[in-house]
């Protein structure tokens, strides 16, 4: 890590087996900057590395159910509690590099305006050539800049307004930091994402399976999300992507079953002809792989979504759905 003068912020950076993708990572910061690594459970050399640049390393019980927010959060307790001077932290992923100068810009923004809770700015893949996967999540990654409802998880965040807001919900698997800013908002504080690099990321996704996997964490945070934030009042997230994977899966399923009932087995037909028209408008605009891939994405979300309710019915808390 290169020396650089003392700022007032740390870095927490969480992970779980990254290899080279965690060297990178903390040896992207600069070795002035106080760092906490959080570890689960991990059976390559991670910890040791990590404790040879000089972070702080948490290892997280395993025993009880892990999520990156509870990483997080774990991670800032020990970093603030060590360092109780420092204003700002720099939440990091493991698999991800900052980029050059990032740490500086944030810290300046944040310093210029007092009311932002959080910024984040660009984040890119580093090898989105390397699979079709990996292309679709560069291209997710390029959002609008400016005022934002959320962050994802790497972003500057501003002590004070974390404290405030409790930080992390531990118990959130998926979409915790859109859940968080929701808190941080109703609140008072503002998000920003600048037009600025920030990451790199790796998302070393190269097989369907691990995209499938992807997708269904994603429906069962968003709707762990839409739960908690339908109860808790203001702004109610993820409600539109709930909505959408329902109608195209079970919703469009349902209708056919009644039409067949209504009106002959062959009103079944109306599911795979209404999915063939929405597969070919998305391939007119997307193609067709990511049509494919788009299409199959909801019924992943679904599956998601559906492990979430069988799980708050059975009473159970769901650990972190890994993809790689």
């Amino acid at each position: 890590m290169a020396d650089e003068g003392v700022s007032r912020f740390g870095v927490v950076a969480i992970g779980r087996n990254e290899g080279e993708r965690l060297k990178r990572c903390l040896r992207s910061i600069p070795s002035a900057i106080p760092v906490a690594y959080v570890d689960s459970a991990s059976t390559d050399d991670s910890v040791a590395f990590a404790s040879s640049v000089g972070a702080l390393v948490v290892s997280l019980d395993m025993r009880l159910p892990f999520s990156a927010a509870r990483a997080r959060n774990e991670g800032f307790d020990a970093l603030y509690a060590a360092h109780p001077d420092i204003e700002y932290v720099q939440f990091v992923d493991g698999d991800c590099e900052l980029e050059a100068g990032w740490l500086e810009t944030a810290e300046l923004f944040l310093a210029r305006e007092p009311d932002v809770a959080a910024t984040c700015g660009r984040r890119r893949e580093r090898f989105p050539e390397a699979s079709f996967y990996n292309g679709m999540a560069d291209e997710e990654w390029n959002t609008p800049t400016g005022e934002a409802r959320a962050c994802g998880g790497d972003a500057m965040m501003r002590i004070a307004a974390f404290v405030d807001a409790k930080g992390y919900d531990p118990a959130m698997i998926a979409g915790e930091e859109p859940e968080l800013c929701q808190r941080m908002r109703a609140r008072g504080w503002r998000i920003w994402r600048l037009d600025a690099p920030m990451t790199i990321h790796d998302a070393d996704m190269h097989f369907l399976r691990q995209w499938w996997m992807r997708a269904v964490r994603s429906g069962f945070g968003y709707a762990q999300v839409w739960r908690k934030t339908k109860r808790s009042g203001g702004d109610v997230l993820y409600g539109r992507q709930i909505i959408s994977a329902f109608s195209w899966t079970v919703g469009i399923i349902g209708l056919a079953g009644l039409l067949a009932l209504a009106f002959g087995p062959l009103a079944i037909l109306v599911a795979p002809l209404l999915w063939s028209a929405q597969l070919g408008r998305l391939a007119r605009r997307e193609g067709a792989k990511k049509a494919m891939l788009l299409m199959l994405g909801k019924f992943a979300e679904m599956l998601g979504i559906l492990r979430f309710q069988f799980a708050s019915i059975a009473g159970r808390r769901q650990g972190a759905i890994f993809y790689k």
